[in-house]
């Protein structure tokens, strides 16, 4: 794939690109990104490697599928990306899209689609029309829930990290998607957010019967309950999946809901004990750990970090790509255990 990020190098609006270099390097031939061209992976993102920045399609001509690779506010596509998908059409590659605002809507890319024979897959689009029905849950499957202070804080990477350490152990793990960067890395999910709020519990709830043949499932969270914009879907996940446990997951140093300054974010030990309140009106669950999301911090304001709230949740608490995963994923094996699972 050849990744489109449009200048945009901060991870958070970059995240598509910057987790499919993470997690799927050895399928990533280049970012297209002009004002970048000439550059690294590495040196645009701090991971990645060589794989290089173009400025052209051409310049990547191994590549067979072209992902936008940007989670902008609104979901929508920025209009100067559009010339390079319909160049991309006229290649005959396939276009895969995660945006709120569909490929297959807008009738001049349709067309280019159809006239050059070209596949187009908006990831968000679903038909999902069922509700939450509580029934057939296996009581053997443990069911983990990420859960944060706001968007964008890392929620489907520490589900993701859980998931690959508790199988790099021998357990029978699942990484169960529900955004848009999470499926196209997993292969499979479901994008809660793009779902008729109606059916969100149970589009949550399907993804727990249809994966819960595996021993835990690490299920990626969305959104956050206090988020002015997306607490409905951070809602519906929650009591769709029926957690057994949650991984509460933030963002060291960011204060207000991003974008929106005026909106503070509540502590960590108030979100805790509101996570775990709407999750018990359902099922039985409590917060198990914390995870840190580190990037902005030193090594050593970051372990400072987690010695501080550490202390003050009694919890396990750390960052699972600067550290080792493992005390979360001691966390999660000990409900394991102490729930008979």
């Amino acid at each position: 794939m050849i990744i489109l990020t449009g200048g945009i190098t901060n991870p958070g609006p970059a995240k598509t690109a910057v987790n499919l270099i993470r997690y799927k390097p050895q399928e990533v031939v280049a970012i297209l990104d002009a004002a970048n061209r000439g550059r690294t992976c590495q040196e645009l993102f701090g991971l990645g490697g060589s794989i290089p920045v173009v400025g052209a399609l051409e310049e990547a001509r191994e590549a067979n599928t072209v992902v936008v690779g940007i989670a902008p506010t609104g979901g929508k596509l920025p209009p100067e990306m559009k010339t390079t998908i319909l160049e991309a059409i006229r290649r005959r590659l396939t276009v895969v899209s995660g945006l709120h605002e569909f490929l297959s809507d807008d009738p001049e890319i349709a067309q280019a689609a159809h006239r050059h024979g070209a596949r187009l897959v908006d990831v968000r689009k679903n038909e999902e029309r069922d509700v939450a029905h509580r029934k057939g849950l296996r009581e053997q499957c443990l069911r983990i829930h990420t859960v944060g202070h706001d968007c964008n804080v890392g929620k489907m990477v520490v589900s993701l990290e859980l998931s690959l350490a508790l199988q790099q152990a021998g357990h029978d793990s699942k990484f169960v998607a529900t955004g848009q960067t999470g499926i196209l890395i997993e292969g499979d999910g479901c994008p809660i957010d793009a779902v008729v709020s109606d059916f969100v519990n149970g589009a949550a709830e399907k993804l727990v019967l249809a994966n819960q043949h595996h021993g835990i499932l690490l299920i990626e969270g969305q959104g956050s309950l206090v988020h002015p914009r997306y607490s409905a879907v951070t809602l519906g996940l929650l009591h769709g999946c029926v957690p057994d446990g949650l991984i509460l997951c933030y963002e060291m140093g960011r204060e207000f809901v991003a974008g929106m300054d005026p909106c503070r974010i509540p502590p960590l030990s108030v979100l805790k004990q509101l996570y775990e309140t709407m999750a018990n009106l359902m099922h039985p669950c409590r917060v198990i750990g914390v995870a840190v999301n580190g990037r902005k911090y030193s090594e050593m304001e970051v372990t400072q970090e987690c010695e501080k709230v550490r202390r003050e949740l009694g919890l396990p608490v750390c960052d699972v790509l600067r550290h080792s995963p493992k005390e979360l994923v001691q966390a999660i094996l000990e409900l394991k255990q102490s729930l008979g699972k």
